[in-house]
């Protein structure tokens, strides 16, 4: 094998390994960890820490990530979305996606450790509430997995809040909760979008537990108490009244997309809450940051 053929395996080897991290996701979740340490220290004038809490938290994220599609495979398998992924086609086998999950997930939590006991506590909560509570325990039980699902998706948030303060605090909870409450924004519009899939693979979702109506409505109140989450920690932050307003008017915007996919449904309404939450939680920690 040529020099250039080497080169051009391992250039697709990483593409694929990258595909495994869900980068959009994993991008999403380390946004709001960094929100949460500028939260408590913006300006930022140590950029070390902020680098290190950067590469902490994406290493985390990323290796549990993988390390939840080399569980799933079987059942990635016998979705229509999820049959092209690496570990479904083979490009990549899944030793070597349990390996890159291990080395990612471990390298990420022993980053975290040495940089604070505390923060390092969290991040690892986070990893195990998600792979070995929800994705390993729950996810193929019962639909209210994402309850713990939605934990593990506020630790970035309050590790990073955590590291800046020092300690878990009323603030750090409130952002955390606010995460765990936008969580069935995202996942439950997908699982409307994506019925047949899941239920091919035989995955309990809310819609097919309690049906689509029951599960629109559980999308608008969970907004209701993201956004009231998310409006008393920027308050205690002491955000100006600008940004307060401009937060505002992210989530009444969320919550009439809310309602109206509730009385008038359609699948084009409900991708479009889908796309629209996690721009929503973007410029939220946007706001909390600038």
């Amino acid at each position: 094998m040529t020099f250039q053929s080497k080169i051009k395996n391992l250039k697709s080897k990483i593409r694929m390994y990258w595909t495994l991290t869900k980068s959009l996701q994993t991008g999403l979740l380390l946004a709001t960890g960094l929100a949460g340490y500028m939260s408590a220290r913006c300006p930022v004038f140590n950029v070390g820490t902020l680098a290190g809490v950067a590469l902490s938290l994406f290493l985390a994220i990323a290796g549990s990530t993988v390390l939840n599609m080399w569980w799933d495979r079987d059942i990635d398998t016998r979705m229509l979305r999820t049959q092209k992924r690496p570990l479904c086609t083979g490009e990549v086998s899944p030793n070597e996606a349990l390996r890159l999950g291990l080395v990612l997930a471990l390298a990420g939590v022993g980053l975290a450790v040495v940089l604070d006991a505390l923060y390092g506590l969290i991040v690892f909560a986070g990893l195990f509430f998600d792979f070995a509570i929800y994705t390993i325990w729950l996810k193929r039980r019962s639909c209210w997995g994402i309850i713990w699902g939605g934990i593990s998706g506020g630790m970035p948030i309050l590790a990073g809040r955590a590291l800046g303060v020092g300690t878990v605090d009323s603030i750090g909870i409130l952002l955390s909760l606010g995460i765990l409450f936008w969580i069935p924004t995202h996942i439950l519009t997908y699982s409307m979008k994506y019925f047949d899939d899941y239920q091919t693979a035989g995955i309990p979702t809310f819609p097919s537990t309690y049906g689509f109506s029951a599960t629109r409505i559980t999308i608008a109140v969970s907004n209701i108490f993201s956004s009231l989450a998310m409006g008393l920690a920027a308050w205690k932050i002491g955000l100006t009244v600008l940004h307060l307003g401009g937060l505002a008017v992210l989530s009444v915007i969320l919550l009439t997309l809310a309602v109206i996919s509730v009385f008038k449904p359609t699948e084009k309404m409900n991708f479009g809450l889908f796309k629209y939450a996690s721009v929503y939680m973007l410029l939220a920690m946007a706001l909390m940051v600038f």
